[in-house]
Protein backbone atom coordinates (compact mmCIF):
# COMPACT_ATOMS: atom_id res chain seq x y z
CA UNK A 1 0.00 0.00 0.00
CA UNK A 2 1.36 3.44 -0.84
CA UNK A 3 1.38 6.12 1.85
CA UNK A 4 -1.63 8.45 1.90
CA UNK A 5 -1.29 11.75 0.12
CA UNK A 6 -1.15 13.56 3.43
CA UNK A 7 2.46 12.40 3.16
CA UNK A 8 3.78 14.17 0.05
CA UNK A 9 5.02 11.98 -2.74
CA UNK A 10 8.57 11.62 -3.99
CA UNK A 11 8.78 12.84 -7.53
CA UNK A 12 9.95 11.62 -10.90
CA UNK A 13 12.45 13.56 -12.98
CA UNK A 14 11.07 15.91 -15.62
CA UNK A 15 12.19 18.80 -17.75
CA UNK A 16 15.63 18.95 -16.15
CA UNK A 17 18.69 20.64 -17.58
CA UNK A 18 21.49 18.22 -16.79
CA UNK A 19 24.33 20.66 -16.77
CA UNK A 20 27.18 18.96 -14.96
CA UNK A 21 29.44 19.17 -17.99
CA UNK A 22 28.33 22.47 -19.48
CA UNK A 23 28.92 26.15 -19.10
CA UNK A 24 31.63 28.62 -18.12
CA UNK A 25 33.35 28.48 -14.77
CA UNK A 26 34.50 31.32 -12.53
CA UNK A 27 37.56 30.47 -10.44
CA UNK A 28 36.99 29.78 -6.77
CA UNK A 29 40.36 31.04 -5.65
CA UNK A 30 41.55 33.72 -8.07
CA UNK A 31 40.81 37.45 -7.90
CA UNK A 32 37.87 37.21 -10.27
CA UNK A 33 35.71 40.27 -10.91
CA UNK A 34 32.25 40.16 -12.46
CA UNK A 35 30.79 36.73 -13.07
CA UNK A 36 29.67 35.50 -16.44
CA UNK A 37 26.79 37.65 -17.67
CA UNK A 38 23.43 35.91 -17.74
CA UNK A 39 21.96 35.36 -21.18
CA UNK A 40 18.44 35.37 -19.77
CA UNK A 41 16.62 36.44 -16.64
CA UNK A 42 13.74 34.74 -14.87
CA UNK A 43 10.48 36.59 -15.39
CA UNK A 44 9.20 38.80 -12.57
CA UNK A 45 6.06 36.68 -12.53
CA UNK A 46 6.31 32.95 -13.18
CA UNK A 47 4.53 31.73 -16.30
CA UNK A 48 1.53 29.44 -15.83
CA UNK A 49 2.64 25.89 -15.16
CA UNK A 50 1.24 23.03 -17.23
CA UNK A 51 3.37 20.08 -16.27
CA UNK A 52 3.08 16.67 -14.68
CA UNK A 53 4.70 13.37 -13.83
CA UNK A 54 3.39 9.85 -13.29
CA UNK A 55 5.09 6.87 -11.68
CA UNK A 56 3.73 3.38 -12.41
CA UNK A 57 4.81 0.51 -10.13
CA UNK A 58 3.84 -3.05 -10.97
CA UNK A 59 3.17 -5.87 -8.51
CA UNK A 60 6.76 -7.06 -9.07
CA UNK A 61 8.14 -3.69 -7.99
CA UNK A 62 9.23 -2.52 -11.44
CA UNK A 63 8.75 1.23 -11.93
CA UNK A 64 8.41 3.48 -14.96
CA UNK A 65 8.11 7.25 -15.19
CA UNK A 66 6.24 9.53 -17.56
CA UNK A 67 6.68 13.28 -17.59
CA UNK A 68 5.51 16.05 -19.86
CA UNK A 69 3.18 18.98 -20.51
CA UNK A 70 -0.40 18.80 -19.25
CA UNK A 71 -3.64 19.98 -20.85
CA UNK A 72 -7.02 20.51 -19.16
CA UNK A 73 -10.16 19.37 -20.95
CA UNK A 74 -12.30 22.29 -22.10
CA UNK A 75 -15.35 20.48 -20.74
CA UNK A 76 -13.98 20.14 -17.21
CA UNK A 77 -16.33 21.31 -14.50
CA UNK A 78 -15.94 21.67 -10.72
CA UNK A 79 -17.16 18.09 -10.22
CA UNK A 80 -15.75 16.45 -13.38
CA UNK A 81 -12.08 17.11 -14.18
CA UNK A 82 -10.20 15.66 -17.13
CA UNK A 83 -6.48 16.24 -17.72
CA UNK A 84 -4.09 14.67 -20.20
CA UNK A 85 -0.32 14.59 -20.40
CA UNK A 86 1.93 14.09 -23.38
CA UNK A 87 4.24 11.68 -21.61
CA UNK A 88 7.82 10.74 -22.35
CA UNK A 89 6.66 7.22 -23.28
CA UNK A 90 3.01 7.72 -24.19
CA UNK A 91 -0.10 9.74 -23.46
CA UNK A 92 -1.52 9.80 -19.94
CA UNK A 93 -5.16 10.45 -19.09
CA UNK A 94 -6.38 11.28 -15.58
CA UNK A 95 -10.10 11.66 -14.85
CA UNK A 96 -11.56 12.90 -11.56
CA UNK A 97 -15.26 12.73 -10.88
CA UNK A 98 -17.81 13.33 -8.14
CA UNK A 99 -21.16 11.79 -9.01
CA UNK A 100 -22.92 13.87 -6.38
CA UNK A 101 -21.94 16.95 -8.43
CA UNK A 102 -20.13 18.37 -5.39
CA UNK A 103 -17.38 20.71 -6.66
CA UNK A 104 -13.79 19.77 -5.93
CA UNK A 105 -12.11 22.38 -3.74
CA UNK A 106 -8.54 23.56 -3.41
CA UNK A 107 -6.79 22.45 -0.24
CA UNK A 108 -8.93 19.32 0.15
CA UNK A 109 -7.95 15.66 0.00
CA UNK A 110 -10.52 13.17 -1.32
CA UNK A 111 -10.39 9.41 -0.77
CA UNK A 112 -12.00 7.51 -3.62
CA UNK A 113 -15.44 6.16 -2.75
CA UNK A 114 -18.79 5.27 -4.29
CA UNK A 115 -19.11 9.00 -5.05
CA UNK A 116 -15.58 10.16 -5.85
CA UNK A 117 -13.80 8.33 -8.65
CA UNK A 118 -10.28 8.42 -10.05
CA UNK A 119 -9.20 6.86 -13.35
CA UNK A 120 -5.64 6.83 -14.68
CA UNK A 121 -4.61 5.39 -18.04
CA UNK A 122 -0.91 5.31 -18.91
CA UNK A 123 1.15 3.20 -21.32
CA UNK A 124 -1.28 0.31 -21.44
CA UNK A 125 -1.86 0.33 -17.68
CA UNK A 126 -5.25 1.36 -16.33
CA UNK A 127 -6.27 2.04 -12.76
CA UNK A 128 -9.82 2.92 -11.72
CA UNK A 129 -10.89 3.58 -8.15
CA UNK A 130 -14.38 4.17 -6.81
CA UNK A 131 -16.49 2.06 -4.54
CA UNK A 132 -14.14 -0.30 -2.70
CA UNK A 133 -11.09 0.98 -4.55
CA UNK A 134 -7.90 2.31 -3.02
CA UNK A 135 -7.07 5.83 -4.14
CA UNK A 136 -6.72 9.42 -3.08
CA UNK A 137 -6.76 12.87 -4.68
CA UNK A 138 -5.19 15.99 -3.12
CA UNK A 139 -6.27 19.21 -4.83
CA UNK A 140 -3.73 22.00 -4.34
CA UNK A 141 -5.10 24.67 -6.69
CA UNK A 142 -8.36 25.11 -8.55
CA UNK A 143 -9.46 28.14 -10.57
CA UNK A 144 -12.97 28.61 -11.95
CA UNK A 145 -14.74 31.20 -14.09
CA UNK A 146 -17.85 32.99 -12.85
CA UNK A 147 -19.79 30.31 -14.75
CA UNK A 148 -18.05 27.61 -12.67
CA UNK A 149 -15.95 26.36 -15.57
CA UNK A 150 -12.56 25.05 -14.39
CA UNK A 151 -9.69 26.93 -16.04
CA UNK A 152 -6.73 25.75 -13.96
CA UNK A 153 -6.07 22.89 -11.59
CA UNK A 154 -3.19 21.25 -9.75
CA UNK A 155 -3.60 17.94 -7.97
CA UNK A 156 -1.68 14.91 -6.72
CA UNK A 157 -3.07 11.40 -6.76
CA UNK A 158 -2.51 7.73 -6.00
CA UNK A 159 -4.40 4.86 -7.62
CA UNK A 160 -4.04 1.18 -6.63
CA UNK A 161 -5.71 -1.58 -8.58
CA UNK A 162 -4.86 -5.25 -9.32
CA UNK A 163 -1.27 -5.00 -8.10
CA UNK A 164 -0.48 -1.80 -9.99
CA UNK A 165 0.15 1.47 -8.17
CA UNK A 166 0.11 4.72 -10.10
CA UNK A 167 1.16 7.91 -8.33
CA UNK A 168 1.67 11.34 -9.78
CA UNK A 169 0.99 15.05 -9.92
CA UNK A 170 -0.54 17.14 -12.70
CA UNK A 171 -0.92 20.90 -13.05
CA UNK A 172 -2.67 22.81 -15.83
CA UNK A 173 -2.32 26.60 -16.18
CA UNK A 174 -1.58 27.35 -12.51
CA UNK A 175 0.89 29.72 -10.86
CA UNK A 176 2.21 29.71 -7.29
CA UNK A 177 -0.33 31.63 -5.23
CA UNK A 178 1.88 31.82 -2.14
CA UNK A 179 5.54 31.60 -3.25
CA UNK A 180 8.13 31.42 -0.48
CA UNK A 181 5.43 30.73 2.12
CA UNK A 182 6.50 27.15 2.69
CA UNK A 183 9.51 24.88 2.40
CA UNK A 184 10.93 22.01 0.39
CA UNK A 185 13.01 19.16 1.74
CA UNK A 186 15.54 17.71 -0.68
CA UNK A 187 17.35 14.38 -0.54
CA UNK A 188 20.81 13.40 -1.69
CA UNK A 189 19.15 11.56 -4.60
CA UNK A 190 17.59 14.83 -5.78
CA UNK A 191 14.04 13.91 -4.72
CA UNK A 192 12.11 16.88 -3.30
CA UNK A 193 8.95 17.12 -1.24
CA UNK A 194 7.04 20.38 -0.92
CA UNK A 195 5.01 21.83 1.92
CA UNK A 196 3.05 25.05 1.50
CA UNK A 197 3.44 27.08 -1.72
CA UNK A 198 0.62 24.91 -3.14
CA UNK A 199 3.37 22.29 -3.54
CA UNK A 200 4.20 24.26 -6.70
CA UNK A 201 7.74 23.04 -7.31
CA UNK A 202 6.74 19.41 -6.87
CA UNK A 203 4.85 19.62 -10.18
CA UNK A 204 8.09 20.55 -11.95
CA UNK A 205 9.68 17.21 -11.12
CA UNK A 206 13.03 16.35 -9.60
CA UNK A 207 15.99 13.98 -9.93
CA UNK A 208 14.52 10.99 -8.11
CA UNK A 209 14.69 8.78 -11.22
CA UNK A 210 17.95 10.20 -12.61
CA UNK A 211 21.31 8.48 -11.95
CA UNK A 212 23.69 11.05 -10.45
CA UNK A 213 27.47 11.09 -10.49
CA UNK A 214 27.53 12.69 -7.05
CA UNK A 215 24.91 13.38 -4.35
CA UNK A 216 22.87 16.57 -4.19
CA UNK A 217 24.13 18.92 -1.47
CA UNK A 218 22.25 22.17 -2.05
CA UNK A 219 19.11 23.75 -3.46
CA UNK A 220 17.88 27.31 -4.10
CA UNK A 221 14.44 28.56 -5.19
CA UNK A 222 14.06 31.36 -7.76
CA UNK A 223 12.89 34.80 -6.65
CA UNK A 224 9.38 34.34 -8.08
CA UNK A 225 8.98 30.81 -6.72
CA UNK A 226 8.60 29.38 -10.22
CA UNK A 227 11.68 27.18 -10.33
CA UNK A 228 14.76 25.94 -8.54
CA UNK A 229 18.35 24.83 -8.89
CA UNK A 230 20.06 21.84 -7.34
CA UNK A 231 23.82 21.40 -6.98
CA UNK A 232 25.74 18.16 -6.57
CA UNK A 233 28.97 17.78 -4.63
CA UNK A 234 30.92 17.82 -7.91
CA UNK A 235 29.45 21.22 -8.77
CA UNK A 236 26.97 19.94 -11.36
CA UNK A 237 23.91 22.21 -11.62
CA UNK A 238 20.36 21.04 -12.36
CA UNK A 239 17.76 23.67 -13.28
CA UNK A 240 13.96 23.29 -13.19
CA UNK A 241 11.06 25.56 -14.09
CA UNK A 242 12.09 29.17 -14.70
CA UNK A 243 15.47 28.67 -13.03
CA UNK A 244 18.03 29.58 -15.71
CA UNK A 245 21.25 27.58 -16.07
CA UNK A 246 24.20 29.98 -15.85
CA UNK A 247 27.09 27.52 -15.58
CA UNK A 248 28.49 24.82 -13.31
CA UNK A 249 31.71 23.46 -11.84
CA UNK A 250 30.94 19.95 -13.02
CA UNK A 251 33.58 20.00 -15.75
CA UNK A 252 36.60 20.89 -13.63
CA UNK A 253 38.64 19.09 -11.00
CA UNK A 254 37.72 20.50 -7.59
CA UNK A 255 40.17 20.74 -4.74
CA UNK A 256 37.30 20.12 -2.31
CA UNK A 257 33.66 19.14 -2.83
CA UNK A 258 30.83 21.63 -3.13
CA UNK A 259 28.78 21.83 0.08
CA UNK A 260 26.10 24.42 -0.71
CA UNK A 261 24.75 27.22 -2.87
CA UNK A 262 22.85 30.51 -2.73
CA UNK A 263 20.95 32.43 -5.42
CA UNK A 264 21.29 36.14 -6.16
CA UNK A 265 18.41 38.41 -5.15
CA UNK A 266 16.77 38.52 -8.59
CA UNK A 267 17.47 34.89 -9.42
CA UNK A 268 19.76 35.89 -12.27
CA UNK A 269 22.70 33.97 -10.89
CA UNK A 270 24.06 31.85 -8.07
CA UNK A 271 27.13 31.07 -6.00
CA UNK A 272 28.50 27.64 -5.13
CA UNK A 273 30.75 27.10 -2.11
CA UNK A 274 33.23 24.29 -1.52
CA UNK A 275 34.33 22.92 1.85
CA UNK A 276 37.62 24.83 1.59
CA UNK A 277 35.67 28.09 1.23
CA UNK A 278 36.22 28.36 -2.51
CA UNK A 279 33.48 30.34 -4.28
CA UNK A 280 32.17 29.80 -7.81
CA UNK A 281 30.02 32.66 -9.13
CA UNK A 282 27.67 32.49 -12.14
CA UNK A 283 25.22 34.80 -13.88
CA UNK A 284 24.79 38.09 -12.05
CA UNK A 285 26.08 36.63 -8.78
CA UNK A 286 29.21 38.74 -8.24
CA UNK A 287 32.38 37.18 -6.86
CA UNK A 288 33.24 39.10 -3.67
CA UNK A 289 36.04 36.92 -2.35
CA UNK A 290 36.61 33.46 -0.95
CA UNK A 291 38.61 31.41 1.54
CA UNK A 292 39.96 29.12 -1.17
CA UNK A 293 43.68 28.51 -0.69
CA UNK A 294 43.67 29.81 2.89
CA UNK A 295 44.06 27.63 5.99
CA UNK A 296 40.82 26.90 7.86
CA UNK A 297 40.40 25.51 11.37
CA UNK A 298 37.33 23.58 10.23
CA UNK A 299 35.69 23.06 6.82
CA UNK A 300 33.02 25.37 5.46
CA UNK A 301 29.57 23.75 5.63
CA UNK A 302 27.25 26.38 4.17
CA UNK A 303 26.60 29.91 2.96
CA UNK A 304 23.91 32.59 2.94
CA UNK A 305 23.31 35.58 0.65
CA UNK A 306 23.29 39.09 2.07
CA UNK A 307 20.74 41.58 0.67
CA UNK A 308 23.66 43.85 -0.24
CA UNK A 309 24.90 41.30 -2.74
CA UNK A 310 27.62 39.88 -0.54
CA UNK A 311 27.58 36.58 1.30
CA UNK A 312 28.58 34.78 4.45
CA UNK A 313 30.30 31.41 4.75
CA UNK A 314 30.05 29.35 7.92
CA UNK A 315 32.42 26.61 9.06
CA UNK A 316 31.54 23.60 11.19
CA UNK A 317 32.95 25.32 14.29
CA UNK A 318 30.66 28.29 13.69
CA UNK A 319 33.40 30.50 12.32
CA UNK A 320 32.04 33.18 9.95
CA UNK A 321 33.66 34.64 6.84
CA UNK A 322 31.99 37.80 5.48
CA UNK A 323 32.40 39.07 1.92
CA UNK A 324 31.08 42.11 0.06
CA UNK A 325 28.36 43.93 1.97
CA UNK A 326 27.75 41.00 4.31
CA UNK A 327 28.32 42.36 7.83
CA UNK A 328 29.95 40.27 10.53
CA UNK A 329 27.55 39.98 13.49
CA UNK A 330 29.36 37.36 15.55
CA UNK A 331 30.38 33.70 15.50
CA UNK A 332 31.01 30.65 17.66
CA UNK A 333 34.49 30.12 16.26
CA UNK A 334 36.08 30.64 19.69
CA UNK A 335 33.60 28.42 21.55
CA UNK A 336 33.59 24.71 22.21
CA UNK A 337 30.42 23.28 20.66
CA UNK A 338 28.60 20.11 21.66
CA UNK A 339 27.98 19.30 18.01
CA UNK A 340 29.25 20.79 14.76
CA UNK A 341 27.40 23.55 12.91
CA UNK A 342 25.73 22.20 9.75
CA UNK A 343 24.08 25.27 8.23
CA UNK A 344 23.02 28.89 8.48
CA UNK A 345 20.33 31.28 7.29
CA UNK A 346 20.09 35.07 7.40
CA UNK A 347 17.34 37.48 8.42
CA UNK A 348 15.48 39.28 5.65
CA UNK A 349 17.31 42.58 6.10
CA UNK A 350 20.71 40.95 6.47
CA UNK A 351 21.24 42.43 9.92
CA UNK A 352 21.55 39.05 11.55
CA UNK A 353 21.82 35.31 11.03
CA UNK A 354 21.32 31.98 12.73
CA UNK A 355 23.51 28.87 12.81
CA UNK A 356 22.19 25.38 13.52
CA UNK A 357 24.22 22.48 14.90
CA UNK A 358 23.58 18.81 14.16
CA UNK A 359 21.81 18.43 17.52
CA UNK A 360 19.45 21.26 16.62
CA UNK A 361 21.17 23.82 18.80
CA UNK A 362 20.58 27.38 17.53
CA UNK A 363 22.99 30.32 17.70
CA UNK A 364 21.49 33.74 16.94
CA UNK A 365 23.46 36.88 16.05
CA UNK A 366 22.57 40.48 15.18
CA UNK A 367 18.81 41.01 14.87
CA UNK A 368 18.18 37.28 14.46
CA UNK A 369 15.81 36.36 17.30
CA UNK A 370 16.15 33.06 19.15
CA UNK A 371 12.79 31.26 18.96
CA UNK A 372 13.80 27.86 20.29
CA UNK A 373 15.92 24.82 19.46
CA UNK A 374 16.15 21.05 19.84
CA UNK A 375 19.55 21.25 21.52
CA UNK A 376 18.19 19.73 24.74
CA UNK A 377 16.27 16.92 22.99
CA UNK A 378 17.35 13.44 21.94
CA UNK A 379 16.88 13.30 18.17
CA UNK A 380 16.25 10.20 16.09
CA UNK A 381 18.43 11.65 13.31
CA UNK A 382 20.79 14.62 13.18
CA UNK A 383 19.67 18.03 11.95
CA UNK A 384 21.16 18.81 8.52
CA UNK A 385 19.88 22.28 7.68
CA UNK A 386 17.61 25.25 8.39
CA UNK A 387 15.66 28.03 6.67
CA UNK A 388 14.04 31.24 7.93
CA UNK A 389 10.44 31.93 6.96
CA UNK A 390 9.70 34.79 4.57
CA UNK A 391 8.14 36.95 7.30
CA UNK A 392 11.24 36.69 9.48
CA UNK A 393 9.11 35.51 12.37
CA UNK A 394 10.88 32.20 12.83
CA UNK A 395 12.70 29.30 11.24
CA UNK A 396 12.50 25.62 10.39
CA UNK A 397 15.06 22.88 11.06
CA UNK A 398 15.17 19.61 9.12
CA UNK A 399 16.71 16.30 10.16
CA UNK A 400 18.14 13.67 7.85
CA UNK A 401 14.94 11.60 8.17
CA UNK A 402 12.88 14.55 6.93
CA UNK A 403 11.54 15.49 10.32
CA UNK A 404 10.72 19.22 10.58
CA UNK A 405 11.06 21.33 13.71
CA UNK A 406 9.26 24.68 13.50
CA UNK A 407 10.10 27.60 15.80
CA UNK A 408 8.18 30.86 15.39
CA UNK A 409 7.15 29.61 11.92
CA UNK A 410 4.18 27.43 10.93
CA UNK A 411 4.61 23.67 10.77
CA UNK A 412 3.38 22.65 7.31
CA UNK A 413 4.21 18.94 7.32
CA UNK A 414 7.19 16.61 6.98
CA UNK A 415 8.28 13.22 5.68
CA UNK A 416 9.64 12.21 9.08
CA UNK A 417 8.74 8.64 9.96
CA UNK A 418 8.37 7.47 6.35
CA UNK A 419 11.68 5.58 6.29
CA UNK A 420 13.69 8.28 4.53
CA UNK A 421 17.23 8.73 5.88
CA UNK A 422 19.04 10.80 3.25
CA UNK A 423 17.47 14.26 3.49
CA UNK A 424 20.28 16.72 2.74
CA UNK A 425 18.64 20.04 3.51
CA UNK A 426 15.79 22.51 3.29
CA UNK A 427 14.95 25.26 0.79
CA UNK A 428 12.31 27.98 1.01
Amino acid sequence: MPPPLTRPLLLAATGVVLAALLGPVVSATGPVGAAVAAAARPQKEPPPLSSGWVRTTSATGASTYDTGPVALSASSTPAQLSTSMTGSRSGVLVLLGDSSATPFQAGHTYPTSSTVSLTVDVAGESCTNGAGGVGEIAVDQLVRTNLNQVTAVAFRFVCVDHGTTITGAMAADVVPSTPHQGYYTYQSTGAITGFGNDHFLTYLGDLAATPLNRPIVGMAVTADGGGYWMVASDGGIFAFGDAVFHGSAGNIHLTRPIVGMAASADGGGYWLVASDGGIFAYGDAVFRGSMGGQPLNEPVVGMARAPSGGYWLVASDGGIFSFGGAVFHGSTGALRLNRPVVGMTATGDGSGYWFVASDGGIFAFGDAVFHGSTGALTLTRPVVGMEADAQGSGYWLVASDGGIFAFGAPFLGSIGGTGVTDVAGLAA
